[in-house]
């Protein structure tokens, strides 16, 4: 078992923005083998949503702009959607 000092000065280089990044493609990374784009579509709706409510004193502007390109993105992955 490692100690928390350990853990602790590990997780003091990462923000809250790259949490959510790796969240996020790990969830697209689960969606995948499903092969839904309407699963797909809401996976990146949600994140996106998640990335622009995101409070821009915890994590750097480029995510506000990655959730609004992923709430773009997700309608026209859903209404190509065969199924």
């Amino acid at each position: 078992m490692l100690p928390l000092q350990v853990i602790d000065s590990f997780l003091l280089d990462y923000n809250v923005g790259q949490a959510l990044l790796l969240g996020f493609i790990l969830s697209v990374a689960g969606a995948m083998p499903l092969k839904s784009r309407k699963v797909l579509s809401i996976v990146l709706v949600t994140f996106g949503v998640i990335f622009m409510l995101t409070p821009q004193s915890l994590v750097p502007i480029h995510y506000l702009f990655l959730g609004i390109a992923l709430v773009v993105v997700a309608p026209l992955v859903y209404v190509t959607a065969n199924r």
